[in-house]
């Protein structure tokens, strides 16, 4: 076994070939390989390391007999050391030979110098680099100590979590925005109003100008009642004033209209569809084909996208005494297991989603009865139930106690059947609008804390009442719908997320001067008069030139007045033709008496029968026979 390390001396069999280092670029083709014997090396280091040590423990030994003789000698030490020899001896030994080992180690290290020996604090007060100024790391303390408390006084303070700072405000028409939609990603909102139409609005496609990409009316001549994307985004559910819904998809384009049912038939259970107005709609929150509907006929009905035929279930609320009410309003749960509606009586009524006999959870006087519960919503934990009634209150249901109300506030003015009330998307505010009169001040959107209905929050919207309000979780922005046709969005620089930040930033684009035109004209100053075109005149010179013309206006001729021209003859005049026509012209009216019209020929009819008489008088010659051979 050749030592290790070693490296044969021998000549390599054959040399080096100069034609293959020539052909592969570097030399050294046909040596021999190293050999390595790793055992030995192991065995090698091995005793090297044992000899070190021992020599370092004869050292320290030495190095502590010396120190202890030295401590002996001193004067008044050694009463100390002779009442406690140990610890002094092993402080000094551990001492020196800590100095011994550190003096030996530098001697016999081999490679880079260990790192410095310190704490965990000194090697983080180490820098790298110029010096800071001094306090610079004390602020820095400062300044994260005081982001913290703020981030703690916002989760602490759900006021200061608001996006009110900026608004945009979109113009929908001049009546009532009745219906507010938003796509769960946020990018495209949805308005209805009572002037029959739908507008969509896409923030990522619109500029400053704010103008909606399309405008249609679904429902022709009823107005809107609701609004609202379906779980997926890909379908809207339009609720208006007729009895039938529809589905349109994201561009406005009809899926699918439920059927319209018999209002003949007594049990509404027994019907295809819904006989009467609707008044309020929604998507399941889980199951994106599916929907709720609810309708004057006093029926609640869910529905299916694919399946236009029939129905998919009947709820019918009932009164205390078993009667017919109806609902005005219906919404899932957040888990989509409950079906809640809020009805004419003042009751609101909640049903298991697969069991539609019998109601689950049911108050009988949530609010008074006779005013129309114009929205229920249900917390995003899914515990407390919020209801805004047509009484001018807003009150609150813990669901595992929902015989009385958790927090109620009144006073809250409310002019219109849809208007609502949601959470805010932490779930510690309760948000909902005020109606007003016109003239008598400015409609509101008043936040209140969910814990203690405490009021903490007021926005002034304008002067005409809020109708919709809708607080969007991913966008942190908030869409009100007005009385007076206006959407506004809500929003702030750095707590919202796109949506309206996207379309305030672009410019107005400016109109193409081709679009202005409403022909193209090739004008050639220099040709000749009857080789140029002509240019265009304005409608109302054409107007006035077309009346002027009796063939293209269609003027009935006016009486001849003179002598009579183009063919036709003046009723007066001097001349013979005008005398003649006048005076021998026929004239067939008969004024005479009728009765002496006709006797003046019975003289005649009577002297020389011909008609009349013959014929009368064989008729009577064939009654006498028939009579005769009867006898």
């Amino acid at each position: 076994m050749e030592q290790p390390g070693a490296e044969s001396d021998a000549d390599p069999v054959g040399g080096a070939d100069p034609q293959l280092a020539a052909t592969m670029g570097f030399s050294g083709f046909g040596k021999k390989a190293r050999t390595f014997d790793f055992n030995a090396m192991f065995e090698q280091t091995r005793r090297t390391a044992v000899e070190r040590s021992r020599k370092i423990l004869e050292e320290r030994e030495k190095a502590a007999a010396e120190k202890e003789k030295e401590l002996d000698n001193q004067p008044g030490v050694g009463n100390l050391s002779a009442t406690a020899p140990c610890p002094v001896g092993r402080t000094s030994s551990r001492d020196s030979s800590s100095s011994e080992s550190e003096d030996s180690s530098d001697e016999e290290l081999i490679g880079p110098p260990p790192p410095a020996q310190g704490t965990l604090e000194d090697s983080d007060d180490e820098l790298i680099g110029p010096p800071l100024p001094p306090g610079y790391k004390d602020s820095d303390d400062e300044d994260e100590g005081d982001d913290n408390d703020n981030i703690q006084e916002e989760d602490e303070d759900p006021v200061r979590k608001i996006p009110d700072s900026h608004e945009i405000t979109l113009h929908h028409g001049t009546k009532t925005v009745s219906a507010l939609g938003l796509d769960p990603s946020g990018a495209r909102l949805i308005t209805g109003g009572y002037d029959y139409d739908v507008r969509f609005w896409d923030f990522a496609g619109m500029d400053a100008s704010l103008q909606a990409f399309r405008s249609l009316q679904p429902c022709e001549c009823h107005q809107i009642k609701s609004l609202q994307y379906s779980s997926t985004g890909d379908v809207i559910l339009v609720v208006a004033g007729n009895a039938q819904a529809k589905v349109l998809d994201r561009d406005g384009f009809p899926v699918m209209e439920c059927v319209k049912g018999d209002q003949y038939i007594v049990d509404m259970a027994n019907t295809k569809g819904h006989t009467a107005m609707l008044n309020s709609g929604c998507w399941h929150p889980k199951i994106k084909e599916e929907f709720l509907t609810c309708s004057n006929d006093g029926t609640v009905r869910t529905w299916d996208v694919t399946n236009d035929k029939k129905h998919k279930g009947v709820f019918k609320p009932r009164s205390a005494q078993g009667k017919r009410v109806i609902p005005t309003s219906c919404t899932y749960s957040r888990d989509g297991k409950l079906i809640a509606a809020g009805s004419q009586d003042g009751s609101i009524q909640i049903w298991d989603r697969n069991m539609n006999v019998h109601t689950k959870f049911h108050c009988r006087h949530a609010h008074a009865p006779g005013s129309d519960t114009s929205c229920l919503t249900f917390s995003y934990d899914g515990t407390i139930l919020a209801s805004r009634g047509g009484d001018d209150t807003l009150k609150t249901w813990d669901m595992r106690k929902f015989k009385t109300p958790l927090n109620s506030v009144a006073g809250l003015p409310s002019f219109f059947p849809m208007t609502d009330c949601c959470f805010s998307p932490d779930d510690k505010l309760l948000v909902t609008g005020t109606s007003v009169k016109k003239g008598h001040g400015n409609g509101k959107l008043l936040f209140f804390e969910r814990e203690t209905f405490k009021k903490v929050y007021e926005i002034d919207v304008t002067d005409a009442s809020v109708v919709r309000c809708l607080w969007h979780p991913k966008l942190n922005q908030i869409m009100v719908g007005t009385g007076n046709g206006l959407a506004k969005v809500y929003y702030d620089p750095f707590k919202s997320q796109r949506g309206a930040k996207l379309c305030v930033v672009k410019t107005k684009r400016k109109e193409r001067q081709a679009e202005t035109l409403t022909q193209d004209y090739i004008i050639t100053p220099h040709a000749l008069p009857m080789f140029r075109e002509p240019r265009q005149r304005s409608t109302r010179k054409q107007l006035e030139k077309d009346r002027l013309d009796p063939m293209k206006s269609h003027k009935p001729e006016p009486p001849v007045a003179g002598p009579g021209r183009g063919g036709r003859v003046g009723t007066h005049g001097g001349t013979l033709s005008s005398y003649i026509v006048k005076n021998i012209a026929l004239d067939k009216t008969d004024d005479s008496n009728p009765r002496e019209a006709i006797l003046r020929h019975a003289k005649e009819a009577e002297e020389n029968p011909y008609w009349v008489a013959p014929a009368y008088s064989k008729q009577t010659l064939d009654v006498v026979d028939f009579e005769g051979s009867s006898l």
